[in-house]
């Protein structure tokens, strides 16, 4: 009978298991192992160096930590933007709204275009799109070098990645909605409640494993930018706007350091499974005491 169940459960989850393994495991752990190599990615020899390629990042790589310092910035921003355009999304069309099915799929489909043909998109919008209207009415928000300059080009990657991102996060959002009884809000209207008080005070704690997922997902997200990056501006000008995945990218497929792009890896990896956690970590101990 044991033998059975073992079975059992191999069916169901030895395939996802092995794929998994697979495709994640093996890879993060070679990946590991090449972090302390001088491999260049085509020799068929490694040749072993121990901590000399963190080091090197600690000690002679400014570039990679400007790029940090880049992502970090954009992670904030768009965190904020993208879940307070969803969440606003998501309080509109939960009500009775006639037209809240169409809307709802319009506001979702930026979320499934590919970020390399949106980035391209988008391009073609700030470079000729945005000059055509500011020649046209000679304000100063159109007539701005959108993607030729660091400050409006790290706010135009903000404005795409919110863009695509917010749909996916309305969706969770209204699922939370839904959840929530009606009976709560009639009551808390009949005691005369205002509005705000009701989503302050009703609404937003009982939804807030919603936020605590929609959180861990976009700061997961803007973190590993790097498709929407690469077809903006490429991580230009001056790579004023080049993001950690790009830089180890570059590091390792254009530079063939691969021993330095996997160091830069397990790095950022370990940074990004910090702060998701404690995030998470944060805004569950903020459900159990609402």
């Amino acid at each position: 009978m044991k033998f059975k169940k073992i079975l059992t459960y191999l069916a169901f989850v030895g395939p996802a298991l092995l794929f998994f393994l697979v495709i994640q495991i093996i890879p993060f752990v070679m990946g590991i192992y090449y972090s302390f190599t001088s491999w260049n990615g085509i020799s068929s020899t490694t040749e072993w160096v121990g901590f000399a390629n963190y080091a090197r990042i600690f000690t002679n790589d400014d570039r990679f930590f400007d790029s940090f310092l880049f992502t970090t910035k954009f992670m904030f921003a768009a965190v904020v933007i993208s879940n307070i355009i969803g969440f606003s999304f998501a309080l509109l069309l939960n009500s009775a709204l006639k037209t809240r099915n169409m809307l709802r799929t319009a506001f979702f489909i930026p979320n499934v275009i590919g970020g390399l043909l949106l980035g391209f998109i988008w391009q073609f919008i700030f470079v000729r799109g945005f000059a055509a209207i500011g020649d046209l009415t000679n304000l100063a928000f159109f007539q701005q070098p959108w993607l030729g300059d660091a400050k409006t080009a790290f706010w135009g990657i903000v404005i795409v990645f919110a863009w695509q991102i917010s749909g996916y996060m309305m969706v969770i959002y209204i699922a939370a909605l839904q959840g929530v009884d009606s009976s709560l809000l009639e009551a808390a209207k009949i005691d005369g409640a205002s509005p705000v008080t009701i989503l302050t005070k009703i609404i937003i704690p009982l939804i807030l494993p919603a936020f605590t997922i929609c959180f861990f997902l976009t700061i997961s997200m803007a973190f590993k930018i790097f498709d929407l990056n690469l077809s903006l501006t490429g991580g230009g000008p001056f790579n004023s706007t080049q993001s950690v995945a790009i830089n180890i990218y570059q590091e390792a497929f254009t530079n063939n350091n691969y021993g330095l792009g996997s160091a830069k890896s397990i790095l950022f990896f370990l940074v990004v499974a910090i702060v998701t956690t404690v995030q998470v970590m944060i805004t569950k101990k903020r459900e159990v005491e609402a």
